[in-house]
């Protein structure tokens, strides 16, 4: 039985849908990976520069640590099949993080 191969997007360049074509299944699926964390991370920075000041303050936590600006916000990172809440802001270029604890303490 033979099957085709799936086609990919079209606006994918040329040199990306080779270097794919040749890579081991293994290796796709950490291209996989990383390209969906690094997608949540761009995402993640459009919303810090899109957010206004007051939605900001809303969000704020009482338990905020005293080297994380008031304007961070709180968002979870999946590692090794566990989640955690971590401290995020915006410096300059650049987005920050502070880890805050786990997602599920007891877990």
């Amino acid at each position: 039985m033979f099957y085709e191969p799936p086609t990919p997007p079209p606006n994918l360049p040329t040199e990306v849908v080779n270097a794919l074509d040749e890579s081991s299944p293994n290796r796709l699926r950490d291209i996989g990976r990383y390209a969906e964390e690094l997608a949540e991370h761009k995402e993640r920075e459009v919303r810090l520069e899109d957010e206004s000041p007051e939605g900001e303050l809303e969000e704020r936590s009482d338990d905020l640590p005293d080297d994380v600006p008031t304007k961070a916000t709180i968002t979870i990172k999946e590692i090794n099949d566990n989640r955690y809440y971590y401290w995020q802001w915006r410096e300059g270029d650049k987005i920050k993080s502070k880890y805050k604890g786990p997602v599920n303490p007891d877990g």
